[in-house]
């Protein structure tokens, strides 16, 4: 059975709010990329939030919803 990296990547995502590339997660966590991106394409709660320019490619930078603390009762 292999094991889910969900939460390692979620936990560095909500390290950097301003989000990370797949390489910069995989370098953080200490995996491979290809299991990042496997476990990134699984995990409802993360998107890309936009694209960076690497050495002649694109790459987007991922996020993770930040659920607010409180949503108020409406009166």
């Amino acid at each position: 059975m292999r094991k889910s990296n969900h939460h390692a990547v979620r936990m560095s995502l909500h390290k950097y709010p301003d989000g990370l590339t797949v390489t910069e997660i995989a370098e953080r966590i200490e995996k491979k990329k290809d299991a990042v991106r496997r476990a990134l394409l699984n995990m409802p709660d993360v998107y890309i939030d936009r694209w960076t320019s690497c050495s002649k490619q694109w790459a987007a930078v991922w996020c993770v919803v930040v659920p607010p603390d409180n949503c108020p009762k409406p009166t």
